[in-house]
């Protein structure tokens, strides 16, 4: 078989470690925001350029704190795309506002730079870019946008760990950067974490209470907050595996390369623009026969997922907002037409290989 993601042997790579600092932990009785969090908090905002980094409970924890960091609450409108994975969007609905989509683009997958300004309204309090299948979006575009029109940036990174534009991580371009740190991510712990990553003071102390309780310590409660902390012993394991993102990073790199030299001119393969650096958390095609080659592979006991097959707009849960089929038809196709294959690192070359055997006796 061969599966979307081998996280059992990623754990056999660092077991002795892992097991070490989980001991460590558990015999200094220090397991909720301790030692452990603050370094990996520091580690990370150096990873990323940024002066802070704050560990909470999950990407989805991180998208909706910092959203309410912005005070984005009832009446407002925040923009962000329909294709991404649900948290998006429920980040927005949890604050409050309404979520604003935008079509994506139908090279890159991610929202439509060139269709953002005609859906800004005084409502608009903010831009929530994703990059899908850790493709950076066109960041620089979104920043001017934004500075035009006073919006703030909050950028969905949960799939975007180590990707970048020009050298410049994602995670860095906006008032904050969010992060997922759930088991199957590039950078995973083995349970729900995620982290906030901001140049902006205010918002980073904000933050810190927001995520325990509203108080920043001694019982003192300044506003109302929420729970949403990083376990002590989830960042002890992201503290490891910190160590090696950069290198499984060139290794899914190097997978895509290889699956994209095997399948460039039979069906549409992911292409990163020039300056743009994907993590290949996802490595995407796009054909219009993507059923009968995932059920192919699926009887060659080869793994591999359509990520999503329902654009937000068309969700039961978004029906609220009266959006309805063909409003966003660049992303309705996509999500008939991609698949997501196995790209994990330590995967072969005669693994790839045989996928794209498999996928090729389709066409």
């Amino acid at each position: 078989m061969i599966p979307m993601l081998d996280l059992r042997k990623e754990f056999l790579d660092t077991e002795k470690e892992v097991i070490q600092s989980v001991v460590d932990i558990l015999g200094s009785s220090r397991y909720v925001l301790g030692p452990h969090v603050e370094e990996f908090e520091r580690q990370l905002a150096a990873y990323h350029g940024v002066s802070y980094a704050a560990g909470v409970g999950s990407g989805t924890g991180a998208l909706f704190l910092s959203l309410a960091c912005l005070s984005v609450g009832k009446g407002d409108e925040v923009i962000t795309t329909p294709f991404t994975f649900f948290a998006t969007i429920e980040s927005i609905i949890y604050s409050g506002a309404r979520p604003v989509f935008v079509d994506i683009d139908n090279n890159t997958l991610n929202i439509d730079v060139n269709k953002i300004e005609e859906k800004i309204t005084k409502h608009t309090k903010a831009i929530l870019p994703v990059h899908i299948f850790g493709l950076p979006c066109e960041m620089d575009r979104i920043v001017s946008l934004a500075r035009h029109y006073n919006l703030d940036i909050v950028e969905d990174c949960a799939q975007s760990f180590g990707s970048s534009i020009n050298g410049q991580l994602t995670g860095s371009f906006g008032a904050a950067g969010c992060f997922s740190f759930y088991p199957s991510k590039n950078l995973g712990c083995y349970g729900d974490g995620g982290a906030v990553t901001t140049n902006d003071q205010r918002m980073y102390q904000q933050i810190l209470a927001l995520r325990n309780h509203g108080s920043r310590g001694n019982y003192v409660h300044d506003c109302l907050g929420f729970n949403s902390r990083l376990d002590e012993i989830q960042a002890g394991i992201l503290l490891i595996k910190l160590k090696r993102v950069e290198h499984q990073n060139q290794l899914r790199r190097q997978n895509a390369r290889l699956y994209t030299s095997l399948l460039e001119g039979h069906l549409r393969c992911p292409h990163p623009p020039p300056g743009y650096v994907s993590n290949y958390h996802q490595y995407t095609i796009r054909s219009p026969k993507r059923d009968k080659i995932k059920h192919r592979l699926q009887q060659e006991d080869i793994a591999s997922v359509v990520y999503y097959p329902i654009p937000m707009h068309l969700q039961k849960a978004a029906d609220r907002y009266d959006y309805k089929e063909g409003d966003f038809p660049v992303a309705e196709q996509a999500c008939n037409e991609v698949l997501s294959l196995p790209v994990y690192p330590g995967m072969s070359e005669e693994d790839i290989h045989r996928v794209c055997e498999v996928i090729l006796g389709c066409l």
